[in-house]
């Protein structure tokens, strides 16, 4: 297979150079066809090597928490595709070898698969194999002519075609299957942008939907005549203003110790100046208004910080790595430290690196901050942890991982 596919690569690569302008309007539009249909092809084995991979639990095997996070650092995709793609290779898999099929001959596209294996699988519950048999031809057919959009409509009426008596029944059974898609569909996806800002992309089900109206709407009126924000930057700040009021509640779960909260990291000279930024947590930039805005409200808490702004002394030492020493560690790791991990600081225990147990101090030179699989995995496997020279950690794989067991780092949470 990986022969066929290098053919099947360099084919397309001569493809990419050939002079598109030069094909008669027929052979261009032949030829747009025929590379879709390889596309949805292509797709189809990819569909079928991610089955295997996740059945084979390779991705655990290589440290990751579960396929889809090995498949987003291997091929960098988006959480929410690489679940996406192990889903639907999952569906294929088991119940729809004719969708499976469909694809694979370049008949179906990916997204029109996900529809019909969607579909299917209510046709199946409702009214048994044979039936849904029936409905995946009827589906691939309508494929031909509609998009995702259409089909997917059409299909909350399939049993009108494939078994009108049950027809009933089943838009009941529809209507229970979009309530569990929903809650299967449902993320919230924090973006840092290349200015520090966030760019939030969600998708709620209709529960949550409704709490976060009740809770920013009334708060969305502009504030009287000479209000000149936009209907969007309203909905920002009442946001905004719903996060604060939560925070100021107290009844918000701990973070690893400490009560809920955001901090900010800036020097202590600089603030009673007035000139300085500051940094969250998370690693976005604040203006020095607002840090001295926040500070109106904030506990001061000193830390001894290197030139190059590593921290060298924060609190006691004791077997628990809370408090101010958990927060001078989120400050070097800012989440998750294994090769690959994007959990944030607030998912993450402080592991030691030189077990306490064992002797080991509770310091920052002898801790990592590892999310709750990767602590795990790093008592449990052969992985090991140090920190560089320059006092961040690397991780070093097993031999039978990588012969030249070279070290690696965590890149997500680089700040530059």
């Amino acid at each position: 297979m990986v022969e066929e596919l290098a053919q099947a690569d360099a084919a397309v690569a001569a493809c990419v150079d050939a002079a598109a302008w030069a094909l008669a309007e027929p052979d261009l539009i032949a030829a747009l066809d025929a590379a879709h249909r390889l596309e949805q092809r292509l797709a189809a084995v990819k569909l079928a090597l991610i089955r295997e991979i996740d059945g084979r639990s390779t991705a655990t095997a290589h440290g990751a928490s579960c396929t889809p996070v090995w498949l987003r650092e291997r091929l960098r995709l988006t959480i929410t595709a690489a679940r996406r793609l192990v889903d639907l290779a999952t569906a294929l898999d088991t119940g729809n070898p004719g969708v499976r099929h469909a694809l694979a001959d370049g008949h179906v596209t990916l997204d029109q698969a996900r529809v019909i294996t969607d579909t299917v699988d209510t046709v199946h519950t409702t009214a048994g194999a044979e039936v849904a048999d029936k409905a995946v031809g009827v589906l691939v057919g309508w494929a031909g002519q509609f998009d995702p959009t259409v089909l997917r409509k059409l299909g909350t009426r399939i049993l009108d075609h494939v078994a009108p008596d049950l027809a009933d029944a089943a838009a009941h059974a529809a209507l229970d299957a979009d309530a569990r898609r929903a809650a299967r569909d449902r993320h919230l996806t924090l973006s840092v942008q290349t200015d520090g800002r966030l760019r939030l992309t969600a998708t709620l089900d209709a529960e949550t939907a409704g709490l976060l109206r009740a809770a920013i709407d009334p708060q969305t009126a502009p504030s009287g005549p000479d209000d000149s924000r936009s209907a969007g930057q309203r909905r920002h700040d009442a946001l905004a203003d719903v996060c604060r009021l939560a925070l100021r509640t107290g009844e918000l779960p701990d973070s690893s110790g400490d009560p809920a909260q955001i901090v900010v990291t800036t020097t202590y000279d600089e603030l009673t100046r007035q000139l300085s930024t500051g940094t969250l947590d998370t690693g976005l930039h604040l203006t020095p208004e607002t840090v001295r805005r926040l500070a109106c409200d904030a506990t001061i808490l000193p830390a001894v910080l290197g030139s190059t702004s590593q921290v060298l002394d924060v609190g006691r030492q004791r077997r628990l790595i809370t408090g101010p020493l958990r927060r001078a560690l989120v400050l070097r790791d800012r989440g998750c430290a294994f090769p690959g991990c994007d959990r944030p600081p607030r998912w993450c225990h402080a592991h030691h690196i030189h077990h306490w147990a064992d002797g080991g101090r509770t310091n920052l030179d002898n801790a990592v901050l590892l999310c709750g699989h990767h602590h795990r995995h790093l008592h449990h496997s052969d992985w090991t942890v140090r920190l560089a020279d320059d006092g961040h950690p690397e991780f070093t794989p097993p031999a039978w991982l990588d012969p030249e067991q070279l070290p690696r780092r965590n890149h997500y949470h680089r700040r530059t």
